[in-house]
């Protein structure tokens, strides 16, 4: 696969999941919408593991890494489904736009990397307020209107402390290897999760859209969305690769208007442009101000 096509991938597959995990838990329980997923990601993936012949470890170092993937596979697409019952998809792809905070506050304390700078903090602050003006006409905090809040917030959360830990294994393998070990590590915990929430097989009231929707996260979101994901971090530099995190939302609440009838307001445009130019700052910033202080120096040298 080529870096521009994998980087592609990864930019529409994620700009399309959040609207499809909507789609798919209209008519289908949420927490057998996200088995149904996996299922059909772990299905396919061992498939082409086989046939390709593609080595997958199962020694301890390999299933530490599968076991920490897990932990963001399952964390962040169980509460996102579940926040999908209150949420719109456009505000999903937001709050997951905030990731790269939370990984960077998780890195602080688990990966001892140096103390966030103040231009980082600040940048976090206006992200933060982004979100919190994009919510603004969503939320009560009274009753049922705050579930969707920690439900996604906890998604990011645990999908950030998944990248960390991740990020402390060094181990190199094939990147669909890493799809699938950690699918199959990921499953029975999502096959106990429909157990203890749901535990019901009736598809009488299961719609069309929501079918289509559950196989193309399966196929797209789950499978090739991570297998491109993992390939491109393996290419590419990590400030590349954020660029998929400012791109996405705007995507993602484009077609959830589009596509969903979904309202985008004033306060959601506010909001939205505040959370990208907080993680554009959060990446670039300070590369910004040093060259200008060097321009500075220059030009008072002369």
């Amino acid at each position: 696969m080529q870096v521009p096509i994998a980087y592609l991938a990864v930019l529409l597959i994620w700009s399309t999941t959040p609207l499809g995990i909507v789609w798919s838990s209209e008519t289908i329980n949420p927490t057998m919408a996200v088995l149904l997923r996996m299922l059909i990601a772990v299905i396919l993936g061992s498939l082409i593991i086989l046939i390709t012949k593609i080595e997958l470890p199962w020694h301890k170092q390999a299933l530490r890494l599968y076991s920490f993937s897990a932990l963001g596979i399952f964390g962040g697409m169980s509460f996102s489904y579940l926040a999908a019952v209150y949420l719109s998809s456009g505000i999903l792809s937001l709050a997951f736009g905030l990731a790269p905070v939370f990984s960077a506050i998780l890195a602080t304390r688990i990966l001892a990397e140096p103390k966030i700078s103040t231009v980082r903090k600040l940048s976090m602050l206006l992200s933060f307020i982004g979100l919190a003006l994009v919510c603004a006409d969503k939320f009560s905090f009274k009753g049922d209107s705050l579930y969707g809040l920690f439900f996604v917030l906890t998604a990011v959360f645990l999908f950030s402390l998944s990248g960390v830990l991740v990020k402390s294994i060094s181990l190199a393998i094939h990147p669909l290897s890493t799809t699938v070990g950690a699918l199959i590590v990921s499953l029975p915990l999502f096959i106990g999760n429909w157990l203890l929430l749901d535990g019901s097989l009736d598809v009488s009231d299961w719609q069309l859209r929501s079918v289509w929707a559950t196989i193309y996260l399966g196929v797209f979101g789950s499978l090739i969305g991570f297998f491109a994901y993992f390939f491109v971090l393996q290419k590419l530099t990590p400030s590349t690769v954020a660029l998929i995190t400012l791109v996405t939302p705007v995507i993602a609440l484009s077609l959830g208007a589009v596509l969903n009838d979904e309202v985008i307001t004033n306060k959601i445009l506010l909001g939205a442009f505040l959370i990208i130019l907080g993680l554009a700052i959060y990446h670039w910033g300070e590369q910004l101000i040093n060259k200008l202080q060097i321009k500075r120096i220059i030009r008072g040298s002369h």
